[in-house]
């Protein structure tokens, strides 16, 4: 296990981070998981807390400023996107950051460390910044790890396109495109409805029905992101929805 002593890991780090830390002592903080300590205080947990409001801020201002004429519920469920432990774990996975957190035994289990401790990395990482080098650091990390994924969204387009939100965050996140399995259809020729379900990464989500395909892709999109966190509210999947 390393320390803060260990420069060939220090450099690794700062490496993937793109940042170099004046203070070294902020990396060993961040790194260090609470189940590694009998006291709490020198773990993660508090750069965590500040990790994920400067976070939070950091999102809150791009959106504020790059959609002008957008009302607080559009910003709201983007920025909810944005920083919602599914997108901290896998941009925590995406760096490999997840490989340098000291933890304790029984930490890490056959598919690695739980989703929210990979997610706290992250926000103790964007803490350390903000503590070591001050909001600008942060703002620009932030963007570098967030910035394709927040352009992408095609934020300046009216309405919920959750296929564009789903297909970019795939190829964000693991680098390949959700499928769209149409399962059914049912109804006369003039009035039929469709079924389809999204397939991403071998996982199937819950499926959709709509009164065209495209509806019943967007509406299984959705129900998807749901399912990874992505979006609050009730799953679509009855024909009259």
């Amino acid at each position: 296990m390393w320390d803060v002593e260990d420069s060939n890991t220090i450099r690794a780090i700062e490496s993937i981070l793109g940042y170099t830390f004046k203070d070294r002592g902020l990396i060993r903080e961040a790194f260090t998981h609470s189940s590694l300590s009998d006291d709490p205080l020198q773990s993660n947990e508090r750069l965590e807390f500040l990790g994920d409001a400067i976070l939070g801020a950091v999102i809150c201002d791009h959106l504020y400023r790059r959609l002008p004429h957008r009302l607080e519920g559009d910003l709201t469920r983007v920025k909810s996107d944005l920083v919602s432990r599914r997108t901290c774990a896998a941009l925590t996975r995406k760096l490999g950051l997840q490989g340098f957190l000291r933890v304790g035994k029984g930490m890490t289990g056959p598919r690695g460390l739980p989703r929210s401790v990979e997610a706290g990395l992250l926000e103790a990482v964007i803490g350390a910044i903000y503590l070591d080098g001050g909001f600008e650091a942060a703002r620009r990390f932030v963007m570098d790890c967030l910035g394709p994924m927040i352009e992408s969204y095609k934020l300046d387009e009216p309405g919920d396109n959750y296929k564009s939100i789903l297909q970019h965050y795939a190829q964000e996140m693991f680098g390949i495109s959700p499928t769209y399995v149409l399962l059914d259809e049912k109804g006369p020729d003039h009035h039929k409805c469709f079924e389809s379900e999204v397939v991403l990464d071998n996982r199937h989500f819950p499926s959709a029905w709509g009164v065209s395909k495209k509806e019943a892709e967007q509406k299984a999109a959705y129900n998807a992101l749901l399912e990874l966190g992505l979006l609050e509210g009730s799953r679509q999947t009855s024909q009259d929805q």
